[in-house]
């Protein structure tokens, strides 16, 4: 079976990688950039750092700051507005996955007019938009490498899965030193969310070979690292293992899909605004005891490509490994139970069907090896409030 590999046209990766942004433009043929990014990078000083870089260079460089957290279509019109009226010919994408979400979905509408629920799943995109140049300041979303966008539908609250190689940004730089700052919370969440898509990239029904090198690579930069990026701010190699593990989980799960796991964690970020890595977390130790006997192997392999078993001899070990240590970092790592977050359960559990029902309309869970009904999702939920 043919598999249609889609990756930014340019990849800086390592320390210092922001230098080279003025490097990028040129390849790219762009004079007049806008940098996409939210007020926590403006008061970090970044905004400012990659505008000083842009304005040797650019003819025009301009700020869009107002990036929210879980961005919905709303939050996108002044920008788009922004960006015409400056007649910018890229987008510079600087922060977590909000903003590289954003930066996607606003050179969408710039280039192609439209609402997003115009380009949502089962819709592929394949215009080609002015180029993002992606600058994530996490390890986590992957987002600078895949071809995917999630943006909430301001009317139905559904969070809009949008997907297509014309979503994938230009070029993506990838530099460790830009995650240095991050609080142990945000570090935690964004890094769980890594691990999550290089699981579900790898016992996705959509996964192939390619998909497979990455996910793997991903694991093994990601599960022996990620404890340490979160709790010691003076490992840099943990830090600097993190930021690639998180854009090979990008590349795998953008070419492989995700799963269950996000199916379900996006309704929970719309009605109770959980952070998306967190509910991820949430439901990853859940969702993987209830899809190994449907892939026995590959969750068997995932343990193993972990460095949580030396091999499959025995699928049961590696079946308990994995599950033992998701629950480990969840509980190491501080990860709260859906109860334990503050979501008030009488209204929890009159939105269980209606978070299944949009879990399944992103047709995510279809890509799971043990795929679900409504009433499965229901139960699901139903096990993950405490």
């Amino acid at each position: 079976m043919a598999n249609s590999i889609v990756l930014p046209k340019i990849m800086q990766v390592g320390g210092g990688a922001l230098a080279l942004l003025p490097d990028t433009l040129d390849a790219l043929k762009c004079k007049s950039a806008c940098i996409i990014s939210d007020k926590t990078m403006l008061q970090l000083g970044l905004v400012d750092k990659v505008k000083a870089l842009l304005t040797p260079y650019s003819v025009n460089v301009g700020v869009f700051s107002d990036v929210m957290p879980e961005p919905n279509d709303t939050s996108l019109k002044a920008a788009v507005e922004l960006v015409r009226a400056g007649k910018f010919d890229c987008l510079v994408a600087l922060g977590g996955g909000s903003a590289i979400d954003s930066a996607k979905a606003i050179a969408l509408l710039v280039s192609h007019q439209g609402e997003m629920r115009d380009y949502k799943v089962p819709r592929i995109i394949t215009e080609h938009s002015i180029p993002v140049i992606a600058i994530p300041t996490t390890a986590g979303t992957g987002s600078e490498a895949t071809k995917v966008t999630v943006i909430t539908d301001s009317l139905s609250d559904e969070k809009m899965l949008c997907m297509g190689p014309g979503l994938m940004p230009a070029a993506a730089i990838i530099d460790y030193q830009l995650t240095l700052s991050l609080p142990p919370r945000v570090a935690a969440d964004t890094g769980l969310d890594a691990l999550t898509h290089a699981i579900e990239a790898y016992v996705s029904r959509k996964a192939n070979l390619f998909s497979d090198q990455q996910a793997i690579a991903a694991m093994k930069l990601i599960a022996p690292n990620l404890q340490s990026a979160c709790l010691e701010a003076d490992n840099l190699k943990a830090k600097e293992a993190m930021m690639m593990g998180a854009s090979l989980a990008g590349i795998a799960f953008s070419n492989a899909s995700v799963a269950l796991v996000h199916g379900m964690s996006r309704p929970l970020g719309v009605h109770f605004h959980v952070p998306h890595g967190m509910s991820n977390a949430m439901l990853l130790p859940l969702i993987t005891e209830y899809s190994i006997p449907h892939a026995p192997e590959r969750y068997a392999q995932c343990a193993m490509h972990m460095g949580l078993v030396n091999n499959l001899d025995n699928l049961s070990s590696a079946h308990e490994a994995l599950i033992r240590e998701l629950k480990r970092l969840n509980q190491t790592l501080d990860v709260p139970s859906l109860s334990a977050f503050g979501i008030e359960q009488k209204r929890y559990h009159s939105l269980l069907e209606t978070m299944a029902e949009q879990a399944l309309a992103s047709g995510s869970p279809a890509n799971n090896p043990r795929v679900p009904s409504i009433p499965d999702m229901v139960a699901l939920y139903q096990s993950a409030w405490t």
